[in-house]
Protein backbone atom coordinates (compact mmCIF):
# COMPACT_ATOMS: atom_id res chain seq x y z
CA UNK A 1 0.00 0.00 0.00
CA UNK A 2 1.36 3.23 -0.92
CA UNK A 3 1.10 6.14 1.46
CA UNK A 4 -1.64 8.05 -0.66
CA UNK A 5 -3.72 5.09 -0.12
CA UNK A 6 -2.73 4.75 3.71
CA UNK A 7 -3.47 8.28 4.05
CA UNK A 8 -7.27 7.58 2.68
CA UNK A 9 -7.72 4.35 4.82
CA UNK A 10 -6.63 6.28 7.80
CA UNK A 11 -8.62 9.52 6.69
CA UNK A 12 -11.87 7.13 6.27
CA UNK A 13 -11.43 5.12 9.39
CA UNK A 14 -10.68 8.54 11.46
CA UNK A 15 -14.07 9.89 10.12
CA UNK A 16 -15.75 6.75 11.03
CA UNK A 17 -14.21 6.69 14.86
CA UNK A 18 -15.14 10.66 15.35
CA UNK A 19 -19.01 9.61 13.65
CA UNK A 20 -19.05 6.59 16.37
CA UNK A 21 -18.01 7.96 19.46
CA UNK A 22 -20.67 5.44 21.66
CA UNK A 23 -18.57 2.67 20.22
CA UNK A 24 -15.20 3.63 21.97
CA UNK A 25 -15.71 5.86 24.91
CA UNK A 26 -12.88 7.13 26.15
CA UNK A 27 -10.31 6.67 23.44
CA UNK A 28 -8.84 8.77 21.37
CA UNK A 29 -8.05 8.68 17.62
CA UNK A 30 -4.90 9.41 18.10
CA UNK A 31 -3.80 6.75 20.71
CA UNK A 32 -4.95 4.01 18.14
CA UNK A 33 -3.19 5.71 15.22
CA UNK A 34 -0.41 5.68 17.20
CA UNK A 35 -0.70 1.87 17.55
CA UNK A 36 -1.85 1.66 13.65
CA UNK A 37 1.82 3.37 12.72
CA UNK A 38 4.25 0.47 11.98
CA UNK A 39 1.40 -2.30 12.26
CA UNK A 40 1.78 -2.98 8.89
CA UNK A 41 -0.15 -6.87 9.09
CA UNK A 42 -2.86 -3.95 11.02
CA UNK A 43 -2.75 -1.96 7.98
CA UNK A 44 -3.28 -4.63 5.75
CA UNK A 45 -6.13 -5.95 7.43
CA UNK A 46 -7.83 -3.42 8.51
CA UNK A 47 -7.84 -2.34 3.94
CA UNK A 48 -8.86 -5.98 3.54
CA UNK A 49 -11.91 -4.88 5.45
CA UNK A 50 -12.86 -2.02 4.61
CA UNK A 51 -11.98 -3.53 0.79
CA UNK A 52 -14.63 -6.29 1.35
CA UNK A 53 -17.56 -4.03 2.76
CA UNK A 54 -16.90 -4.17 6.41
CA UNK A 55 -16.84 -0.69 7.71
CA UNK A 56 -14.00 -1.64 10.57
CA UNK A 57 -14.41 0.24 14.07
CA UNK A 58 -12.73 0.14 17.08
CA UNK A 59 -15.56 -1.60 19.74
CA UNK A 60 -14.96 -2.58 22.97
CA UNK A 61 -16.25 -6.25 22.57
CA UNK A 62 -14.89 -7.33 26.38
CA UNK A 63 -13.27 -6.01 29.16
CA UNK A 64 -10.11 -8.24 29.12
CA UNK A 65 -8.60 -7.17 25.90
CA UNK A 66 -5.92 -5.10 26.22
CA UNK A 67 -5.01 -2.83 23.09
CA UNK A 68 -7.52 -2.02 20.68
CA UNK A 69 -9.87 -4.07 18.79
CA UNK A 70 -11.28 -3.16 15.63
CA UNK A 71 -14.93 -5.25 14.24
CA UNK A 72 -16.76 -4.88 11.27
CA UNK A 73 -19.51 -2.85 12.15
CA UNK A 74 -21.37 -2.44 8.47
CA UNK A 75 -25.09 -2.79 9.04
CA UNK A 76 -25.18 -5.94 7.17
CA UNK A 77 -22.96 -8.54 6.95
CA UNK A 78 -19.92 -7.13 4.44
CA UNK A 79 -20.73 -7.50 1.06
CA UNK A 80 -17.39 -8.53 -0.28
CA UNK A 81 -17.48 -11.85 2.05
CA UNK A 82 -20.69 -13.23 1.43
CA UNK A 83 -21.59 -16.10 -0.11
CA UNK A 84 -19.03 -18.57 1.27
CA UNK A 85 -19.17 -22.09 2.92
CA UNK A 86 -17.77 -22.03 6.38
CA UNK A 87 -13.74 -23.30 6.18
CA UNK A 88 -11.18 -25.17 3.50
CA UNK A 89 -12.58 -28.32 4.37
CA UNK A 90 -16.30 -27.68 3.62
CA UNK A 91 -15.26 -26.40 0.35
CA UNK A 92 -13.42 -29.32 -0.41
CA UNK A 93 -15.90 -31.36 0.56
CA UNK A 94 -18.93 -30.05 -1.96
CA UNK A 95 -19.13 -31.69 -5.48
CA UNK A 96 -20.54 -29.22 -7.09
CA UNK A 97 -21.85 -25.62 -7.14
CA UNK A 98 -18.74 -24.57 -5.07
CA UNK A 99 -18.76 -21.04 -3.74
CA UNK A 100 -15.31 -19.51 -3.91
CA UNK A 101 -14.30 -19.11 -0.65
CA UNK A 102 -14.58 -20.34 3.05
CA UNK A 103 -15.04 -17.77 5.59
CA UNK A 104 -12.11 -19.47 7.81
CA UNK A 105 -9.66 -18.91 5.10
CA UNK A 106 -10.69 -15.94 4.05
CA UNK A 107 -10.44 -14.11 7.28
CA UNK A 108 -7.04 -15.42 7.47
CA UNK A 109 -5.99 -14.67 4.42
CA UNK A 110 -7.09 -10.70 5.40
CA UNK A 111 -5.17 -10.83 8.30
CA UNK A 112 -8.49 -11.52 11.03
CA UNK A 113 -10.49 -13.74 12.81
CA UNK A 114 -14.31 -14.84 12.70
CA UNK A 115 -16.44 -13.04 15.80
CA UNK A 116 -17.23 -15.57 18.35
CA UNK A 117 -20.60 -16.01 19.74
CA UNK A 118 -19.83 -13.25 22.67
CA UNK A 119 -18.49 -11.35 20.73
CA UNK A 120 -20.92 -10.82 17.99
CA UNK A 121 -23.71 -10.21 20.99
CA UNK A 122 -21.37 -7.73 22.19
CA UNK A 123 -21.16 -5.92 18.61
CA UNK A 124 -25.11 -5.61 19.00
CA UNK A 125 -24.88 -3.56 21.91
CA UNK A 126 -23.39 -0.84 19.49
CA UNK A 127 -26.79 -0.94 16.95
CA UNK A 128 -28.74 -2.97 15.12
CA UNK A 129 -26.66 -5.58 12.35
CA UNK A 130 -27.72 -8.36 10.27
CA UNK A 131 -31.35 -7.34 10.00
CA UNK A 132 -31.35 -8.86 6.74
CA UNK A 133 -28.25 -11.16 6.08
CA UNK A 134 -26.65 -13.30 8.71
CA UNK A 135 -22.83 -13.74 9.39
CA UNK A 136 -20.93 -17.06 10.42
CA UNK A 137 -19.15 -17.09 13.56
CA UNK A 138 -16.38 -19.15 14.92
CA UNK A 139 -17.55 -22.89 15.39
CA UNK A 140 -16.59 -25.06 18.50
CA UNK A 141 -14.68 -28.12 17.05
CA UNK A 142 -16.78 -30.35 18.51
CA UNK A 143 -19.82 -28.95 16.59
CA UNK A 144 -17.39 -28.26 13.50
CA UNK A 145 -16.08 -31.94 13.84
CA UNK A 146 -19.46 -33.54 13.52
CA UNK A 147 -19.92 -31.34 9.85
CA UNK A 148 -21.93 -28.23 11.49
CA UNK A 149 -20.91 -24.56 11.99
CA UNK A 150 -22.77 -21.81 13.73
CA UNK A 151 -23.99 -18.21 12.24
CA UNK A 152 -26.04 -15.23 14.02
CA UNK A 153 -28.45 -12.55 12.94
CA UNK A 154 -30.57 -10.03 14.37
CA UNK A 155 -34.38 -10.38 14.13
CA UNK A 156 -37.10 -9.28 16.32
CA UNK A 157 -34.64 -7.04 18.12
CA UNK A 158 -33.01 -10.05 19.50
CA UNK A 159 -29.94 -12.19 18.30
CA UNK A 160 -30.18 -15.60 17.03
CA UNK A 161 -28.18 -18.27 17.15
CA UNK A 162 -28.62 -21.12 14.63
CA UNK A 163 -26.75 -24.27 12.83
CA UNK A 164 -26.05 -25.21 9.51
CA UNK A 165 -23.78 -27.86 7.23
CA UNK A 166 -20.59 -26.31 7.06
CA UNK A 167 -20.60 -26.57 3.19
CA UNK A 168 -23.87 -24.57 3.25
CA UNK A 169 -23.57 -21.07 1.45
CA UNK A 170 -26.28 -18.13 0.85
CA UNK A 171 -26.11 -14.96 -0.93
CA UNK A 172 -27.00 -13.12 2.69
CA UNK A 173 -24.85 -14.90 4.88
CA UNK A 174 -21.22 -13.98 4.79
CA UNK A 175 -18.93 -13.31 7.98
CA UNK A 176 -17.98 -10.71 10.43
CA UNK A 177 -14.15 -10.21 11.18
CA UNK A 178 -12.03 -8.86 14.42
CA UNK A 179 -9.13 -8.04 14.71
CA UNK A 180 -6.61 -7.05 17.45
CA UNK A 181 -4.00 -4.47 17.89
Amino acid sequence: MNTTERDALFRTLAARFERNMHRHPGIAWLEVRAKLDGNAAAVHALREMEATGGEPDVVSLDSESAGYTFCDCSAESPIGRRSCCYDQEALDSRKENKPANGAVAMAASMGITLLTEAQYRALQAFGAFDLKTSSWISTPANIRALGGALFCDRRYDTVFLYHNGASSYYAARGFRGVLRI
